[in-house]
C-alpha cells in the first residue's frame, strides 16, 4: 500500500531536528561558526548520543544572531537581547532592548558616513589637483620622473 503524505494540520507535534551539517548548509554558515555560537553559549543544541541536533529555536536564535552581526551589533548586545527572549513572553523588554541597540548603531553609522564623506571629498580634491599638476607638466608620468630624479647618476664615476 503506498504511503499517505500527511496534511498539515495532522503533523504530530514532534520537534524537527537538523544536524550540525543540515543547518549550516540552511543558514549558509559552516559548522565551525555554529560551534563557535554554541562556545560562546548563544545557542545550546541538545545531543542524541553523540550527535549534536539543532530544534527550531536554536536555528531562529542563530538567525538573529547573523542579522545582529551583519548589522554590526557585539556578541554581548546579541546575548542580551537573546537573553530577553525567554523572560518576558510579551516582548516588550526585548523590543525596547532592540530599540535602543538600533538607535545607538543608526547613530554611529551616520557619523561614520558623514566621515567618509569628508574623506572622499578630500581625496577627490587631492586627485583634481594631482591631475591638473600632471597636465602641466606634460606628458611624463609623476611617478617615473619621481624615480629617475631620485637615482644617483652612476655614469660619471
Amino acid at each position: 500500500m503506498p504511503e499517505s503524505k500527511r496534511s498539515e494540520g495532522s503533523r504530530s507535534e514532534q520537534p524537527v531536528y537538523h544536524t550540525v551539517t543540515q543547518l549550516a548548509a540552511d543558514l549558509g554558515i559552516t559548522a565551525r561558526t555554529l560551534r563557535f555560537y554554541e562556545g560562546k553559549g548563544l545557542i545550546t543544541p541538545n545531543r542524541v548520543g553523540t550527535t549534536r541536533v539543532y530544534t527550531a529555536r536554536d536555528r531562529a536564535r542563530m538567525v538573529l544572531i547573523l542579522r545582529g552581526k551583519r548589522l554590526g551589533f557585539s556578541l554581548k548586545e546579541i546575548a542580551e537581547y537573546l537573553d530577553l527572549y525567554d523572560v518576558d513572553p510579551a516582548h516588550r523588554v526585548q523590543n525596547e532592548k532592540l530599540l535602543k541597540l538600533v538607535k545607538i548603531r543608526i547613530q554611529k553609522l551616520e557619523q561614520q558616513q558623514a566621515s567618509l564623506e569628508e574623506m572622499l571629498a578630500e581625496l577627490y580634491e587631492y586627485k583634481k589637483h594631482a591631475e591638473s599638476v600632471l597636465k602641466l607638466d606634460g606628458a611624463a608620468p609623476l611617478a617615473a620622473k619621481s624615480i629617475s630624479s631620485a637615482r644617483p647618476d652612476r655614469s660619471r664615476s
